[in-house]
């Protein structure tokens, strides 16, 4: 005999999420799909600082002053700190209509707009929305089924609506938006910071190193290794200057702004309208203090949530039975289940009337049809 017994399994929220994004540590971090550059970055700070640390520093810190691996290694864990925070946080992402929220908009829409006749283009489902006296639009996002809400968009690489959604950006291996732009912006400026570091006092480095080759005129092996590594620093740092630099110049000048890289790129606010950004304080003080100081939202999305799903299985069991019994129905009722989950059975007893107790026109042999009665029909008549 087979019994189908009901388990439940417990199931996440992040398991179930739509959309093109990593999780790890039971939902606890969240990244895209598309990681590779994110470990090039990490590659490139860790080797970086990993020689500075072991050569340069130690020479530096014995010829000018111990405050120098000091003030790197603080510049160095700021950084990563502000990485890391950066690329394992939710960006903002906003959830996805459910199936009876999505039914209610388009039926919502369709009786908005009305019925477009076949062959004609429907038209732009759009929303406006007012903010300090100006018309914002909200947009229809077909992939989410929801209007996004103000300065969101719709990530295509990670496939989410993003609040506030600044860029994706493959160095981090994640977006950038409300919940994660003030690390980011935290990142490259300590980046920045540290990779000028490295390379002033690589520079150092290498002129007191050649300033003491040739008091004792000559280069020692081990010397010539050593230089060959910091040129080998220098280069990597001179490159990244131009790109890190010159990125957190260009987010400053946002976050002055209270603009994002999105808006900046669409011209939204210094098109051909010439509309004023709503979002702006007018203030330089004021657009920072909001960007970097502000309150954090919390995250939507509720990734550690539980969903409970039921799992049937088949256990296999053996109930001895006489010759000629029927198996009885097995019901189970509350409180009548035991450990192992075994199944109680009740057997109801049925009454049973044999021929001789009938009456003499309701007596009919095995398996004849009861028939009406003809007298029965002429005394209704």
């Amino acid at each position: 005999m087979s019994v189908m017994v009901a388990r439940k399994k417990v199931v996440r929220k992040w398991e179930k999420l739509p959309g093109r994004n990593t999780f790890c540590c039971d939902g606890r971090i969240m990244m895209a799909r598309q990681k590779g550059i994110f470990y090039l970055t990490l590659f490139l700070i860790l080797g970086t600082c990993a020689l500075f640390f072991a050569f340069e520093c130690r020479y530096l810190a014995v010829q000018l002053s111990p405050a120098i691996p000091v003030f790197a290694a603080v510049l160095f864990l700021f950084a990563m700190a502000t990485l890391l925070r950066t690329s394992f946080s939710d960006p903002g992402v906003i959830p996805r209509a459910l199936p009876d929220e999505a039914a209610f908009i388009e039926m919502e829409i369709e009786a908005t707009n009305g019925t477009v006749p076949q062959g004609q283009r429907p038209p732009p489902r759009i929303k406006n929305f007012q903010i300090n006296n100006q018309i914002v639009k909200l947009k229809y996002c077909y992939t989410c089924k929801i209007f996004r809400p103000p300065r969101a968009s719709h990530c295509s690489i990670c496939d989410n609506c993003v609040e506030r959604f600044d860029h994706h950006c493959p160095w981090v291996g994640n977006c950038v938006g409300k919940r994660n732009y003030r690390y980011f912006y935290l990142f490259i400026l300590s980046l920045s910071l540290l990779t000028i570091y490295i390379f002033t006092f690589n520079i150092v480095y290498i002129a007191l190193s050649k300033a003491v080759a040739g008091g004792l005129g000559l280069l020692s092996g081990h010397s010539q290794s050593l230089t060959v590594l910091t040129v080998l620093e220098v280069l990597i740092c001179f490159f990244t200057l131009w790109s890190v630099v010159g990125l957190t110049g260009f987010h400053t000048f946002l976050v002055a702004l209270n603009q994002t890289t999105n808006e900046d790129i669409k011209g939204s606010w210094t098109g051909k309208n010439r509309v004023q950004n709503p979002y702006s304080h007018g203030n330089i003080v004021k657009n920072c203090c909001e960007v970097l100081c502000g309150p954090l939202p919390p995250s939507v999305l509720d990734r550690r949530g539980i969903l409970q799903q039921e799992e049937s299985t088949a256990q296999e069991g053996s109930c001895p039975r006489g010759p000629g019994t029927q198996e009885p129905p097995a019901m189970q009722g509350p409180g009548q289940a035991q450990e192992g989950h075994s199944v109680l059975s009740l057997q109801v007893p049925v009454p049973t009337v044999s021929n001789a107790e009938m009456p003499e026109e309701k007596q009919r042999t095995p398996g004849e049809l009861p028939v009406p009665s003809l007298d029965a029909g002429r005394a209704e008549l």
